[in-house]
């Protein structure tokens, strides 16, 4: 008998968590959860780190399947994640975390990206996208004046655009995307919300697959993840990210806005 087959099982990390609180908080991260609930179950997901990681666990298998969905997986990547496979089935509430593709399938997604992207742990404009997504964790910002908000990022300053469009600021999320300082502020216009991030440091590197259009010298790469538009750019050196349920061009307006001098 191989000594490795007495090694220790590792407790399940979510055993604490109730079927109802695993089953909530999937349904959010994929977009399925009702929206008359969406409110209360952010607020519990908010206050529960164990909730947290399983949420943005959940968003990252998500965004990794969709991504490579359409990539036809080698036989002998196959064979690999066979032979990979644990002797003792995992238990059965686990399979709430990676209900979009099913264990298996996320196995296979999982080894690709470490092959082609590094790791889930390296800075992406996907892991920024799914920050701009998140609740706030603090109030709705001022307006500084000159359309821009009293609120920055590496030295950025957020857009007003409640009087050019519209969109008014409702909160802030403060965090980090990946171990970077990121900071998302939150608009709102008729029941429609747009996460709006800046990641500091070094520019993140561009998503594969992306179209691209230059507005005034900029470039502003497009893309959709997790069933919505995602427009990023670089300024003054770091990644800005825009995110939300609008048509590309109206996301890309957003964006390129230069009424206020921001």
């Amino acid at each position: 008998m191989r000594d490795d087959e007495h090694e220790p099982i590792m407790d399940d990390p979510f055993d604490t968590l109730s079927d109802q609180e695993i089953a909530d908080t999937c349904a959010l991260a994929d977009g399925t959860l009702p929206e008359a609930r969406r409110a209360e179950v952010q607020a519990v997901v908010q206050a529960s780190p164990a909730l947290r990681a399983l949420f943005e666990r959940q968003r990252r298998s998500l965004a990794a399947t969709a991504e490579l969905a359409a990539e036809p997986v080698p036989d002998g990547l196959r064979h690999a994640v066979d032979a990979m496979r644990p002797r003792k089935a995992p238990r059965w509430r686990r399979a709430w975390i990676l209900s979009a593709a099913g264990v298996a399938a996320a196995v296979i997604v999982a080894v690709v990206v470490m092959n082609v992207s590094g790791g889930f742990g390296r800075p992406s404009v996907a892991a920024a996208a799914d920050f701009a997504l998140g609740a706030a964790n603090l109030p709705a910002p001022g307006s500084a004046g000159s359309g821009t908000l009293d609120v920055s990022e590496g030295g950025i300053a957020f857009p007003d655009w409640s009087a050019a469009y519209g969109w008014k600021a409702t909160g802030v999320r403060r965090g980090e995307v990946r171990g970077r300082p990121a900071t998302v502020v939150l608009y709102e216009k008729d029941g429609r919300r747009v996460g709006y991030a800046i990641v500091s440091g070094p520019a993140l590197p561009p998503p594969d697959g992306a179209a691209s259009t230059t507005r005034a010298g900029v470039v502003y790469q497009t893309l959709r993840l997790n069933g919505a538009n995602v427009v990023t750019w670089r300024k003054d050196g770091h990644t800005c990210v825009l995110i939300g349920p609008l048509p590309v061009g109206e996301l890309v307006a957003l964006a390129s806005w230069s009424g206020g001098g921001y």
